[in-house]
This record gives C-alpha cells, structure tokens and sequence, in this order.
C-alpha cells in the first residue's frame, strides 16, 4: 500500500475549486449531480482509507480478537509509520461512523416529526397549515411527497407568486433533492475537506428549483420577485422547515439566487471546455476522485493479499 493508502484522504482537496465554479458556471442540475457525485465517492474512498489503517492499527493492541498473522509484521509495515496512524485511525473512523449515524438519525428524526405535525390532516399534495407565521417547505416520504404551507405565507404572494412558491416546492420533490442534500451532508461527515461541496449543493438545488420554477409560471422576474418578498416576511420567523430540504425562502445567498434570476436563463452543457477556469477545475475535480477510488482499491486489494497470506488456513 504505502504513501498511497493516505491520499485519499487528502483527495478531497482537489474539489475545492469546482464548488463555487459550479454554482457560477454550470447548470444548476448539472452542478448538483456532479457535486454530489463527487462528495459521494470520495467519502467513500476515504473512509475505505480509514478502514484500512484502523486493520492495521488494531492488529498491533494486545489481546485484539484478531488472527495472529494479522499483526505479522509485513501487514504492520505495508502502511509508513504504522504505530501512530493505525491506532489514530481507529478513533477517526469511530467519529466518523458516529457521526453518519448521528446524521441520519438527526434526518429521519425531524422527518418524523414533520409528519406527525401533520397527522389528521386530508393526504393532499398541498398541506395548508392554519398559522399567521409565513413559511413553506417540501416534505418527503411518507404516505405521499408534500408541500406544506401556512395561510400567513400565502396570505402575503400575489397569486402568480403562489404558482411560484408551488413550483419550487414541487421541483424540490421531483427532483429528490433531499436524498443530494442528505448525501453530501454525510459525506461532510465522513471526510471535513468535503464540507464545501455540502454548501454548494444546498444553492445548486435551490437554483435547480428556482428555474425549474420559472419555467413552470413562464416568468423568470415572477419567481425572483416570490423569493424576495418571502424573504422579506420571513426574516426573523422560526425556522419550521423540514431539515432535509430548504425552506423556499431558507437562509443563504438569496441576491445571487434573485440576481440569477433576473439574468439569462442558465445553458446546459455536456462538459465544458477544457481550457476554461470552470473545465480545468472540473477535469481536476473528476482525476481527483479517480485517483482515490484507485488508491483506496489498490490498497484494500494489497491488504486483503497480505492478510490472507499472513493468515494460516
């Protein structure tokens, strides 16, 4: 294995660049699925990464319930400086598992409860919740994917800005965004050095629902103009909104997503050009989780051999 086994943990790195590129230059559904593709595998990679070195890491504690010829010592020596990064991988992968769990627990504990708040109300795909406070979110799974509503939001949009906020909401649902959200959520969890990936997804999907939006009510000024007055009558509200998928006016960068808006509807494109900032970082981005998908394969293969020879029948 040696040095190897360690890039993919550092692999991530290579992302960096196409993060907020992709929120600039791409189509927002393009952006999303890449991004997300990406975050996906190189946490996965590198977690394998994490795997391998706590194998090796425990096989060097006494009284570990592993085979002997686990802990031979052309095992220990496959990964540099095996006595510090073995045993520190077993804590890091312990963190990084718990916090997966913790993750997916925190996910489907709030989808839970954002459906029992709305137990005893008709199963229509609009949930129109009787409360002066402005607020409107999509909610998955269930018995049926729904948009839920308050009266006090409603109350404040014009009609063709009611069609707007629909459409979005809609959009989120169709398009499944909470399982990308959720995704490069634990895949932050998995690796910290993703963590910009998970930032840009949560605008690449709003922005995916915004034009998806727009082409719905055929204005793309009447969805900029929903999501500002939103904004407005939500500042300072609760945040009620199912935690998966934000809220149709959520925090973040609400003047790009207006200002994208008021411009020209963005062009999808199969790949950009190589010798522009976006091609070059996006040509990086995808070498980069092609390497750690080799590395940490090489050496899970290298290691399962040593193991095996090491290890009498």
């Amino acid at each position: 294995m040696g040095i190897f086994v360690f890039l993919p943990l550092v692999l991530p790195l290579t992302a960096w660049p196409i993060a907020r590129l992709a929120e600039q230059r791409l189509h927002p559904r393009t952006a999303t699925l890449l991004l997300t593709g990406v975050s996906s595998v190189m946490a996965l990679c590198s977690t394998v990464c994490l795997a391998l070195l706590m194998v090796v890491g425990t096989a060097q504690l006494p009284g570990n319930p592993l085979p002997d010829g686990w802990s031979d010592s052309e095992v220990r020596e496959s990964v540099p400086h095996h006595e510090i990064v073995g045993k520190a991988a077993i804590p890091a992968l312990v963190a990084v598992v718990g916090g997966g769990l913790r993750a997916l627990l925190h996910h489907h504990r709030l989808l839970r409860r954002a459906h029992q708040a709305l137990a005893g109300l008709p199963r229509t795909a609009v949930a129109v919740l009787p409360d002066a406070e402005p607020y409107a979110y999509a909610l998955p799974g269930g018995p049926r994917d729904r948009v839920v509503v308050s009266t006090g939001m409603l109350t404040r949009l014009a009609p063709r800005e009611r069609r707007a906020l629909f459409a979005h909401e809609r959009a989120h649902l169709a398009a499944g965004h909470h399982r990308h959200l959720l995704l490069v959520r634990l895949a932050a969890c998995a690796n910290p050095f993703l963590w910009p990936l998970r930032t840009a997804v949560a605008y690449t999907t709003e922005r995916w629902a915004d034009e998806a939006a727009a082409q719905a009510v055929g204005s793309r000024r009447a969805v900029a103009r929903a999501i500002g007055k939103a904004a407005l009558v939500t500042h300072g509200a609760p945040a009620t909104a199912f935690a998966g998928v934000a809220a149709f006016a959520a925090p973040g960068p609400l003047p790009r997503r207006v200002a994208a808006l008021l411009g020209p509807a963005p062009v999808v494109r199969a790949w950009p050009p190589i010798f522009t900032a976006v091609g070059l970082a996006l040509w990086t981005a995808a070498t980069g989780a092609l390497l750690s998908a080799m590395f940490s394969a090489n050496s899970a293969v290298t290691l399962l051999l040593l193991l095996h020879a090491a290890t009498p029948l």
